[in-house]
């Protein structure tokens, strides 16, 4: 009998070693969003500017010259979830814009001021790169634009077509870009155009410790 028990013994424990050698060793979950080769934490802040020399355009028509550009603007975002990837981050954004000028607006001079209502806006970053920002029904994604015209200040309020705005994130260069961003005109007078569309590359996108930020 006691022999018999060494003998499952050694049996047991050669299997055991056996699974061990064999199995394939389970990788390590990664998260949507990392920084460094670590997971970005739930509370990080992330950030990035236009590169100089680039503009945050607020155009008149997709892809069009004419309407404001802003030589000065920046995205950041405050992460509330990062789950295993595949999925989508979602986070708190904020957009901020500043020194702006104004061409080929009929009657419309200049910028006094631009300001960026109802932030921060709930976002979601997908594992494919897909940026979302949404607003509510009662803190839409809207702009205040203040500009100069000829009969003197107006007020132009644009919210964001549909609530929403889709950007792409790109690891190449850790880059957030929107392209024509729809935005109609809520209030203002005929120096107000209709429609503006949004475009701006903020890049690198990176944790208050200067990590860049990478898609998963």
């Amino acid at each position: 009998m006691h022999s018999n028990r060494i003998a499952a013994a050694a049996v047991t424990g050669a299997v055991i070693s056996l699974l061990a050698t064999t199995a394939p060793a389970l990788a390590d979950d990664v998260s949507v969003l990392t920084a460094g080769g670590q997971a970005v934490a739930t509370g990080e802040t992330i950030s990035a500017s236009i590169v100089p020399g680039a503009q945050a355009v607020f155009a008149t028509a997709p892809a069009g010259a004419n309407g404001m550009k802003c030589n000065t603007s920046s995205f950041s975002a405050v992460v509330t979830g990062n789950p295993v990837a595949p999925g989508a981050a979602t986070l708190g954004s904020t957009l901020a814009v500043s020194n702006c000028t104004v061409s080929g607006v009929p009657g419309v001079t200049g910028v006094n001021s631009v300001t960026i209502n109802n932030q921060p806006y709930a976002t979601t970053v997908a594992s494919d790169g897909t940026v979302t920002v949404t607003g509510t029904a009662t803190a839409p994604i809207s702009a205040t634009l203040n500009l100069r015209s000829l009969l003197g200040s107006v007020t132009c309020v644009f919210v964001a077509n549909g609530n929403s705005i889709t950007g792409v994130a790109d690891n190449t260069d850790n880059s957030i870009a929107f392209t024509d961003q729809q935005f109609n005109k809520t209030s203002g007078p005929a120096a107000c155009v209709p429609n503006g569309y949004f475009t701006a590359r903020y890049t690198p996108v990176v944790t208050a410790g200067g990590l860049p930020v990478v898609v998963s």
